[in-house]
């Protein structure tokens, strides 16, 4: 692939997997920077060793542990997630191809998302938990490779992400931000707030609900 072609937001395979691209340097050598959306693991390369994937109507994929169909033909729910794959922000918005946003409202046929923004429905694709029947599971380029200690860490992700639903924050658990693969973990609980390690402090409530930071480690109560 040309690194001509290759776009922040954009779905690709890496190494069989799925990844999305969160930054390109073209200067640099291992120039597109993504992580694995099952996970969140960052990973940089060469553009020739991705291939192309654009999101359609009964995808299916992993997305930090929980199994998502993508579906034109269902209606967004408050406190469901969306995917926007046709992005056409107007000048007060601040979203671009395929971010996940979190509904808050719904004004007439269009979202208001939790992030402040507006979306209209040719641009986004409704996220379904769950594999729908006849859905096209696209968490991996080619299923015949795929091995079985994959698929065994693939179903720990699932359980560990069921696990961690209903986990408050505490000192020591690591957040991941969505937006841009940043790792922060928290370094004070303070009666209803947190602080994360780079000086960002917010509502614990907020932190668990938000679309662009999402938990990947917690802590033992023993490790401290």
């Amino acid at each position: 692939m040309n690194l001509l072609q290759v776009r922040k937001g954009q779905f690709v395979y890496y190494k069989n997997e799925l990844h999305k691209v969160y930054s390109v340097r073209p200067l640099s050598r291992l120039s597109v920077l993504m992580y694995r959306i099952k996970d969140m693991e960052q990973v940089t390369c060469k553009a020739e060793e991705i291939t192309l994937y654009k999101p359609k109507h009964m995808d299916a994929f992993m997305l930090l542990g929980t199994r998502y169909t993508v579906r034109k033909d269902v209606v967004a729910e408050v406190d469901g997630y969306i995917l926007i794959t046709n992005p056409d922000p107007g000048h007060l918005n601040h979203y671009s191809l395929n971010e996940f946003e979190k509904v808050a409202n719904l004004l007439d046929d269009k979202i208001h998302t939790t992030l402040h923004n507006m979306v209209k429905p040719k641009e986004y694709l409704t996220m379904v938990p769950g594999v729908d029947a006849g859905a096209n599971e696209i968490d991996y380029f080619n299923y015949e490779i795929v091995t079985q200690e994959q698929l065994e860490a693939d179903q720990k992700l699932v359980e560990e992400a069921e696990k961690e639903a209903a986990i408050t924050p505490s000192v020591g658990d690591i957040y991941i931000n969505f937006d841009n693969g940043v790792k922060a973990m928290i370094v004070a609980v303070i009666d209803d707030e947190v602080v994360l390690g780079h000086g960002e402090r917010m509502k614990s409530s907020e932190l668990v609900e938000s679309d662009s930071w999402n938990l990947i480690y917690v802590t033992d109560e023993e490790d401290f």
